[in-house]
Order: structure tokens, then sequence, then C-alpha cells
């Protein structure tokens, strides 16, 4: 019975560990008003705004085709503990990892390119017609 369980927690303590650490998570709640100018970038369907102050190393929000809007925190999740902030790419549908070169993808915050293999930290987001709130 002892065996079993040894076998067993070391096939969880394998399976449960990735390459790299998750980003950290701490509290995030900002709320703006869609005709603040900082929010202009989020008018139209490919939209980016980035933010900081919040979350480890800023947020990214994104207004996805469909017209709805979805949430990251800019570090990495390569190596997150050196907390590199992705930027925007030019093609306005993926970020990049200055620190490895990793990208991922706005519309889900997954990895496209290696070496990063976990998603972006996502953030919960409400809205009506006239504030967006971006939240944990």
């Amino acid at each position: 019975m002892r065996k079993l369980t040894l076998i067993l927690l070391t096939a969880i303590c394998c399976f449960s560990c990735g390459k790299g650490d998750p980003v950290p998570s701490v509290p995030v709640d900002f709320s703006a008003a869609f005709n603040s100018p900082a929010m202009s970038g989020l008018n139209s369907a490919g939209g980016v705004v980035l933010i900081s102050g919040y979350g480890v190393a800023g947020l990214i929000i994104y207004r996805t085709a469909s017209g709805n809007y979805v949430a990251y925190d800019r570090c990495s999740s390569y190596q997150p503990e050196k907390k590199c902030a992705v930027t925007v790419d030019a093609t306005g549908f993926t970020v990049t990892d200055p620190c490895s070169g990793s990208k991922f993808s706005l519309a889900d915050g997954n990895p496209v390119k290696a070496p990063a293999t976990k998603a972006l930290r996502s953030y919960i987001v409400s809205y009506d017609q006239f504030t967006i709130h971006v939240y944990n």
C-alpha cells in the first residue's frame, strides 16, 4: 500500500510540474470608462490597450473579433520570475516576450511560439456600454 501511494505521489508531482512557474496571482481590480482617451484603442475589433500598475507586469485588454473583451497579465508565463512584460506585435494578433522570444495569441492567451508552454494569466472582464471592469 505504501509503495502504491509513493508511486501515485511521484506521478502527480511529475505531471503537475510544468516548464517554468506560473505567473503569481495578485489582486487586480481595474475599471475605466470607454470614453476615456486611454481606452480609445478598444473602439474597434482587434484593438489593444496596455495598462500599467496592475497585475504583475501590467494588463493587456484586447477586443476580440466578436466584439468581446479579454484581459491578461503582461508578465510572460515563461520564467515569470523575470517579470518580462510582453509587447504587442505589429500584426495586432500576438504579443511577444522580449526576454525569451515566446509569442502568445491575444485571442486566448495561449503560446504560439516556444519556449513558452503555458498561457498568459487571464483575468475576468465585465463591461456595459459605458465602462469596462477587469478583476480576479
